[in-house]
């Protein structure tokens, strides 16, 4: 069974699975989502969960750097408890501190133009939170 990793945002999530044997990470998709008016992209994450048979869920959750919680990880509380109910799955929250940043900064050193990079740093952000997972459950 597959582990799926999720970066939340406001307006969009990275989805990242991993391989048959919970080894590496992939980037999936960027799922667009409205948090303002409610539109979590429940519907499209239901379909990657049953046809990637993803039994785990690990959603990046981003601390602030003195360790404590602000709205942001707030709102990744919140959607974790959204995806516990809605697929019954196991969610665990993932300290994502730096991972956008991390991500970023590969993007510039691969050269990746700005436009570019917009398209894909959700993904990549939630292909390091899992892989980030992955590598502490060896």
């Amino acid at each position: 069974m597959r582990t799926m990793g999720l970066d939340v945002g406001s307006k969009t999530i990275g989805v990242a699975i991993s391989d048959a044997l919970g080894w590496t990470a992939q980037g999936i998709e960027t799922v667009k989502i409205n948090e303002a008016i409610g539109e979590f992209g429940l519907e499209r994450l239901g379909e990657l969960i049953k046809q990637y048979e993803v039994s785990q869920i690990v959603v990046g959750y981003p601390k602030n750097m003195n360790n404590s919680i602000g709205p942001r990880a707030e709102a990744s509380e919140k959607f974790a408890a959204l995806l516990e109910e809605a697929y019954s799955l196991p969610v665990v929250l993932w300290d994502e501190r730096l991972t956008t940043m991390a991500a970023e900064k590969m993007l510039i050193s691969a050269d990746v133009s700005r436009k570019n990079r917009k398209k894909v740093i959700d993904k990549m952000a939630a292909v390091m939170i899992l892989q980030g997972y992955l590598d502490f459950k060896k």
